[in-house]
């Protein structure tokens, strides 16, 4: 035997073999449907689970991001040159108001300000004693307007003198919470170089965008909910403090700044937020999710009553934690199927495995 008549035995062996599989596989599907047919003309029940559509109180809310910052802060410099003599906080530390955090060398400021002390005091003593001679004319106005004048220039020095003194001790302008030292004990400093931060963090300040469609509904004193991934399990409560009197022509949005409480310091400044707003809230019929149908441009339900199904229309609105809201088509304490939606039809006979429960409750099969 050649070996083409070998391959055309082999080809044909093949096709015969995939011929009879083919047919056993329609033989398969055609008792299926045979079967499946069957039992709808026998009117066997299909079984299925129901949630009672219930009324729910749903709010409209608005979500935005932004960054925490201090309800004041500064930057702590000194106002003169000088040696860092003392450091008197620690990163972290709470201050109150007028508290002193860095000591400069003072040692050169105290002795002028004896030496401007002293000039005072003798200019003080001249004044005195050319007033006296002047009541007995033995001096003359000039001389005496003089003396008053020298008097009035050594009050001055000794005033630039204290004031020189004073800020050779820098010292905390508001009650906070003071950062990391950036200067060590003993380095020199000029005017203006940073030492630290200080923040007030009683409340922290929050500030974000809005689009400009919701500028209508954005009101002082509104009630925003904050979260942080550094805080999973917590939730900060605020309100809006000021709302923006103009919207920015590029990104058709608005700026808003919100106030957190924070007596405790929990949140520091610059952290990411994300923002959640109540616009308003409104009573609402809800089903399952899982009840909603949607076949080309329709969306429907079953609802079961006296053992039957039957499809009603209906209209969707908000879907949230598993619910949806239900606009038209569907009345308060319906039973819809949820569970075995496949085996339904219109008018069609229902076995139901559950007691019917309000949506978003659990049924037999979630337990």
């Amino acid at each position: 035997m050649s070996i083409w008549r070998q391959f055309l035995i082999i080809l044909l062996a093949v096709g015969l073999s995939y011929a009879g599989y083919e047919y056993y596989q329609r033989s398969l599907g055609d008792t299926g449907a045979t079967s499946e047919g069957a039992n709808r003309r026998s009117g066997t029940p299909a079984v299925v689970e129901l949630a009672r559509a219930e009324i729910r109180t749903l709010s409209d809310t608005v979500e935005a991001v932004g960054t925490t910052r201090a309800r004041q802060s500064i930057d702590i410099v000194p106002e003169a040159d000088g040696r860092v003599e003392k450091i008197l906080f620690e990163p972290g530390q709470q201050v109150s108001k007028g508290a002193t955090l860095v000591q400069l060398d003072d040692t050169i400021a105290r002795a002028d300000l004896a030496e401007a002390d002293a000039k005072l005091i003798e200019r003080e003593r001249v004044l005195e004693r050319v007033t006296q001679l002047r009541g007995s004319s033995t001096v003359s106005e000039a001389t005496l307007e003089e003396a008053i004048a020298r008097l009035a220039e050594a009050r001055a020095q000794l005033d630039r003198a204290e004031q020189r003194l004073a800020e050779r001790v820098i010292r905390a302008p508001f009650a906070g919470t003071v950062g990391l030292a950036d200067v060590d004990q003993g380095a020199r400093v000029t005017a203006g170089t940073y030492i630290t931060r200080l923040d007030d963090l009683s409340d922290v300040e929050v500030e974000f965008s809005l689009p400009e469609t919701l500028f209508s509904q954005i009101s002082k004193g509104q009630e925003i909910t904050a979260t942080s991934p550094a805080f999973p399990d917590r939730e900060f409560v605020g309100q809006i403090e000021a709302v923006d009197t103009r919207i920015d022509p590029v990104s058709r949005s608005f700026r808003t700044r919100a106030v957190i409480p924070n007596s405790d310091g929990t949140l520091p400044a610059g952290m990411f937020m994300s923002l959640q707003l109540t616009l308003s809230q409104s009573d609402r019929i809800v089903v399952p999710e899982e009840a909603i149908v949607f076949q080309a441009a329709e969306t429907y339900v079953f609802v079961v009553a006296d053992g039957k199904a039957q499809q009603v229309t209906v209209s969707t609105g908000q879907r949230r934690d598993g619910v949806v809201t239900i606009e038209r088509g569907l009345e308060e304490g319906a039973e819809v199927v949820i569970r075995g939606l496949h085996r339904v039809r219109n008018g069609g006979a229902v076995e139901v495995l559950n007691q019917p429960q309000a949506a978003g409750q659990k049924t037999n099969s979630d337990s």
